[in-house]
């Protein structure tokens, strides 16, 4: 029995894929892994360190413009002809993207079950993250089946009124992806990031990682940002900043001209997986507008400040591994002055959204509602 995963970007490569292997070592169901070709070459890289490649590419015109009205456009004659050529038991989608909004849809035409891997989690503010945060409520009106990553996640989708038992709590797969890499302890690939793990090694001193890519951020709040970068430069003699900026030009000119040049500052390229991984390791601080760098840093016990004024991912902030601190420059570099001087600390309480046994979870949830299960689970529920 064929059960399709979507994905379109690399976020939802990396948390689809354990979910992909679980599958594939199913013995009753098969994993076929489509890309709709969102950001092209991005699935691919994401793919690669879990041995896995896509088994079909959505044929997607070109995109001119860029929006979203295009996107969705192209993307859905493609997603009805894919569904229809290989008629799956099911559709997997991920997370809050336009690939995830269109796939739901298209399947949902066809009566193909929907699975939503990461569901429920919400802001309430359709603004932030836009269009992220539409896309995902949407998204939970379509699913036959919602992955929830934690209790508060299913909670969120019971108040919605969502049935109890369409809702499966599995922690995010995420943890499952970071868990693997992490034990293969890697070199670095990326020759800036060798050099300067060498460099921290040599001198005794601490990385401080930063990343932000949301469109939200870009211009202003970024420009804060930066200053706030700066400003932990200027303050911390001891401190290195590592920042992979995002490759849409207008982003990576605007961190260029505010860091480019600074003493004890490294502007790369984005990170393959397994170096962001190990930069996440390597890191005493994350500063981060990212969703999946929220949940995979307390896997290593890296504090967090979350540069966006709210997150769906709540859980990692009341745990005590992140700090909501928007894109206010003082603040920003307050808060991480306290967090490097050890005034302030993280709980060390692991990982909130789990110990990396989502995907095994998630494919028991996927086995009951299409009525199938492996024999070592039917003996399992037997006994």
């Amino acid at each position: 029995m064929d059960v399709m995963l979507l994905a379109g970007t690399r976020p939802e490569a990396l948390k689809l894929a354990p979910l992909a292997l679980a599958l594939d070592a199913h013995p009753a169901l098969r994993p076929i892994l489509v890309h709709s070709g969102q950001h092209a070459g991005m699935v691919e890289q994401a793919l690669a360190p879990f041995g896995l490649v896509a088994d079909a590419w959505l044929d997607v015109p070109p995109r001119v413009t860029g929006g979203q009205a295009e996107l969705v456009a192209g993307l859905l004659p493609a997603l009805d002809d894919v569904l229809r050529r290989f008629s799956p038991a099911a559709l997997v989608v991920q997370g809050d993207t336009t690939t995830t909004l269109a796939g739901a849809l298209a399947a949902f035409w066809l009566g193909i079950p929907v699975v939503h891997l990461e569901a429920g989690l919400r802001t309430h503010d359709l603004t932030a993250p836009f269009p992220e945060e539409g896309a995902r409520q949407m998204v939970s009106r379509l699913a036959a089946l919602h992955l929830a990553p934690t209790l508060g996640a299913a909670a969120e989708l019971r108040a919605e009124g969502v049935a109890r038992q369409r809702i499966a709590v599995t922690g995010n797969t995420v943890v499952d992806a970071v868990l693997e890499i992490a034990a293969r302890d890697l070199p670095a690939r990326d020759t800036a990031l060798a050099l300067l793990e060498m460099e921290i090694a040599e001198a005794g001193e601490r990385l401080v990682l930063v990343t932000s890519h949301r469109r939200e951020s870009w211009g202003e709040p970024l420009e804060r940002t930066l200053a706030a970068v700066q400003l932990i430069v200027a303050e911390h003699p001891d401190v290195q900043v590592l920042f992979p900026a995002h490759p849409n030009p207008q982003v990576r000119d605007q961190v260029e001209a505010a860091l480019g040049g600074l003493p004890r500052v490294t502007v790369t390229d984005p990170l393959e997986y397994p170096d962001l991984v190990r930069a996440l390791r390597l890191a005493s601080l994350v500063l981060t507008d990212s969703g999946g760098i929220q949940e995979e840093a307390p896997t290593f016990g890296t504090p967090v400040l979350v540069l966006r004024d709210v997150t769906e991912r709540v859980e990692v902030v009341e745990a005590g591994c992140a700090w909501l601190v928007g894109t206010d420059t003082e603040r920003i570099a307050d808060t991480a002055a306290r967090l490097l001087s050890g005034s302030l600390q993280p709980a060390q309480v692991g990982n909130p959204y789990g110990e990396g046994n989502a995907a095994v979870l998630a494919v028991a949830a996927i086995e009951e509602m299409l009525g199938v299960g492996s024999p070592a689970h039917k003996h399992a529920a037997a006994s």
